[in-house]
């Protein structure tokens, strides 16, 4: 995350490949894109989970032999479509499931329903770096490559149960370009389709609601915020930018001015561009009025309601930002305000986000739940600290507590449950690899996710392919025969050149009844 900001777009690559100052000793060239290699799943046995009480949970060291590589077609194998979601277990258990006890006992050893949902909303924040058009020769460079209609089946999660509402785009208050090369050599020609589509906007991430077969057998409406993670120059800057400013300062109606949130993850969340089709709007407003307009509708018809966000990284700072937004501003609120939809973050692999008092504001007095999966290895989750650097956990809470009333420095520190992941118990992945953005990639906290069945519990594949793992990495070990970014997106024309395939060339826009739901939550229209 905390890296140089490059002056051409050579270096756009997704979040899952960012680390903090670390990167730039160890640069990563991988990029996006699936891998074509299988490996036989290994399935879960279910076992009955005991009562534990404990915010840090280290997977054990004890490891299964893996099973045999094989080649064939890559498949995701989402654990979420065999357990959990589709067996009867979630509906009764969804709000278990959404943290309502703080997922006491349901971490170690893990939940198989728990589990699932995990899986199922981190691929949700995978696609959306899947989505990112990366290509810089792409007029289309910054914006999602697939619509929302066939979002999910663009993305290889068709049948995930979900329908895509609105796509959130982002910018930032700095006046700076995304996209340098790809402007200069788009706005070389006379042809307005030659340009590219926006110079300041990037899709950052979507708003999608559960269809009703699918809120039938998980118990309620489940309105889902994904967030993508650092891609683009803007949110580089964002990354960089780590001073802690009031949360009101940013418009979000926080009581509590000395509840602080890192001001870089604040300006993005915040920033618009009124010369920008897609960027009037805040990413902030277009969550809110999504939100809104969600809830108006099924709390009208009766219904329960969630809201789930979740985010890789930055998108987990993101995540965070919105969900604590969300529950501050009363998007969650029927119109009547008789009816609250919970709401709850599921991050992974994510910075600190807040001080103390934001703390104390999101988790105490809005109910905000956050369960937050990270690799010990990662150095994502350890920044900004206290006085930037220093881990908060040297720190007795009413030390960090005192220093942030006394103003005393930056004072960073972590919100909600926290699952910490081994990679080096995964029979799959290298245990060292001087790529230390390996540690934060994505995907392999699914891998993770899905192996782990406890501390002190042999590390068992429940059906995820792991040869996902290696989408937008090397980190596979080299005996399971998988390749690193094995498609680069190219297709082989009817002439047997390759070239990049043709895609539609209208962005979303944003929904007529924005400035509408903007100024039913008491927010200026634009």
């Amino acid at each position: 995350m905390m890296a140089g900001i490059s002056s051409t777009c050579t270096n756009l690559l997704p979040v899952d490949l960012r680390l903090p100052a670390t990167a730039l000793l160890f640069p990563s060239t991988t990029s996006s894109g699936p891998s074509s290699t299988l490996m036989s799943p290994m399935r879960c046995e279910r076992r009955p989970h005991q009562r534990r009480r404990g915010a840090r949970l280290v997977a054990s060291a004890v490891t299964t032999e893996p099973p045999s590589s094989v080649v064939g077609d890559m498949e995701r194998g989402s654990l979420a479509e065999k357990s959990g979601r589709s067996d009867g277990q979630l509906a009764p258990r969804w709000r278990e499931i959404h943290g309502r006890g703080d997922w006491e006992g349901l971490l170690d050893p893990i939940d198989t329903v728990l589990r699932g949902e995990l899986i199922r909303y981190g691929e949700f924040a995978q696609a959306c770096y899947d989505a990112f058009d990366y290509d810089r020769f792409s007029r289309y460079c910054g914006s999602s490559r697939y619509p929302p209609p066939t979002f999910f089946r663009d993305v290889g999660l068709d049948g995930v149960g979900y329908e895509v509402t609105r796509f959130l785009y982002a910018t930032s208050n700095a006046r700076l370009p995304n996209f340098v090369g790809a402007r200069r050599k788009h706005r070389s020609g006379d042809d307005p389709d030659a340009r590219l589509w926006s110079e300041t906007a990037s899709f950052i991430g979507f708003v999608a609601v559960s269809t009703d077969e699918e809120t039938a057998r998980i118990g309620r409406r489940d309105i889902a915020v994904a967030w993508r993670g650092t891609v683009t120059r803007l949110e580089w800057v964002a990354d960089l930018t780590a001073a802690p400013r009031p949360a009101a300062d940013f418009g979000i109606p926080c009581p509590d001015h000395g509840a602080k949130v890192e001001s870089g993850f604040a300006e993005l969340y915040t920033g618009k561009d009124p010369s920008c089709r897609w960027c009037r709007y805040s990413a902030r407003e277009q969550v809110l009025a999504e939100v809104r307009k969600l809830v108006d509708l099924y709390h009208g018809r009766g219904e329960e309601v969630s809201v789930t966000v979740t985010g890789h990284s930055l998108g987990s700072a993101l995540a965070t930002l919105s969900a604590f937004d969300v529950a501050e501003t009363g998007a969650n609120v029927s119109p009547d305000g008789g009816r609250t939809a919970p709401v709850c973050v599921f991050s992974f692999s994510g910075p600190r986000v807040g001080n103390t008092r934001f703390k104390t504001r999101l988790e105490r007095e809005l109910g905000v739940k956050v369960l937050r999966v990270v690799n010990v290895h990662d150095m994502v989750p350890t920044v900004p600290g206290v006085l930037y650097v220093l881990d908060e956990r040297s720190f007795p809470e009413a030390v960090l507590r005192l220093m942030d009333n006394l103003g005393m420095g930056a004072v960073y520190v972590h919100v909600g449950v926290e699952l910490a992941l081994d990679h080096k118990v995964s029979p799959y992945l290298k245990a060292e690899t001087l790529d230390l953005a390996c540690f934060h990639n994505l995907e392999a906290h699914l891998h993770l996710l899905d192996g782990y069945q406890g501390r002190a519990r042999e590390f068992r594949l429940c059906g995820r392919d792991p040869a996902l793992v290696n989408k937008a990495a090397d980190f596979l070990r080299d005996e399971h025969m998988v390749p690193p970014d094995a498609n680069k997106g190219m297709v082989r024309a009817e002439d047997g050149r390759w070239v990049l395939p043709p895609r539609h060339r209208e962005v979303h826009d944003h929904p007529e009844d924005t400035d509408h739901h903007l100024q039913r939550l008491g927010l200026a229209a634009n």
